[in-house]
């Protein structure tokens, strides 16, 4: 398998590796009945700093303040958040209790046929994390060493492919259904080799856990993933309103403003992917 191939593809659905929690909602506003407005209930994981995460009891990242952004001042819409199980936000969608769901999603074949995606409004590049002592430089080093992944995530997916066109010498797969904070911590303690996953979420993570001992090493690839909000299928008039709002937000400098804010940098899409 083509190296560039292969890292097109692991950037996808990576972010089922924090799924945690049970359902609570973070934070509240006015009824659509009080308001006369509509209320449009956004489900996330919670857990996966810098795009959504909690600080003293209330969602806050970059995704939850671009949501933020995009329902302010309407006159037709108020948002609310939820913090739920990562399955839950599908679910959820599926059956109406949400109709936005952001959790670093990158863009699925399969899932968009059951949802919509509108503009992204973030990229986060896919990279390989080892222990600075591993040896390991490149995607040409994982045969023989091992990783943890989640059964039926894009990364075990793609890694079973590698597998198959690398029998005489495979990388051990360890599957599991820790978050990616403890696959991190589990990675620094020597019980795994390496972990690809995306650098913005990485890089957070080994700062506030104290993981000094891993590095980031950058993925030779073409394409950088984006970061979509996903929206239930039938919310076309939604999905419309939120285009142009990530269009306005994009163009007025303020995506960027809080992408300096959360990521440190601008990790923006091109704008020619914005219409």
């Amino acid at each position: 398998m083509k190296l560039n191939k292969f890292i097109k593809y692991v950037g996808l659905s990576l972010v089922g590796l924090a799924a945690v929690g049970t359902l609570v909602a973070c934070s509240s506003k006015s009824s659509s009945k009080s308001s006369g407005k509509r209320t449009i209930e956004v489900a996330t994981v919670g857990t996966t700093k810098p795009f959504t995460y909690d600080k003293d009891g209330e969602l806050t990242g970059y995704e939850i303040e671009v949501m933020r952004e995009i329902f302010k001042g309407s006159d037709k819409y108020e948002v609310n958040f939820n913090k739920t199980e990562w399955s839950s936000i599908f679910a959820g969608l599926d059956g109406d209790r949400y109709q936005i769901g952001v959790s670093n999603l990158s863009y699925d074949k399969k899932r968009a046929e059951k949802y919509l995606y509108p503009n992204p409004y973030a990229k986060n590049p896919v990279v390989l994390v080892v222990r600075k002592d591993s040896g390991i430089k490149s995607l040409d080093d994982i045969g023989g060493k091992s990783t943890e992944v989640i059964q039926g995530t894009s990364t075990a997916k793609q890694l079973e492919a590698y597998n198959e066109e690398h029998k005489d010498n495979p990388t051990e797969l360890k599957f599991t259904e820790g978050t990616i904070q403890s696959i991190l911590a589990n990675l620094s303690d020597g019980r795994s080799d390496y972990k690809i996953f995306e650098r913005l979420t990485v890089e957070a993570l080994i700062k506030d856990q104290g993981l000094n001992n891993l590095e980031v090493i950058e993925l030779p690839s073409d394409q950088q993933p984006y970061v979509y909000p996903i929206l239930a299928k039938g919310e076309k008039e939604l999905e419309t309103f939120v285009n142009k709002r990530i269009k306005e937000l994009y163009e007025d400098g303020t995506l960027e403003k809080l992408s300096k804010k959360y990521f440190g940098g601008t990790y923006l899409p091109e704008a020619s992917d914005i219409k």
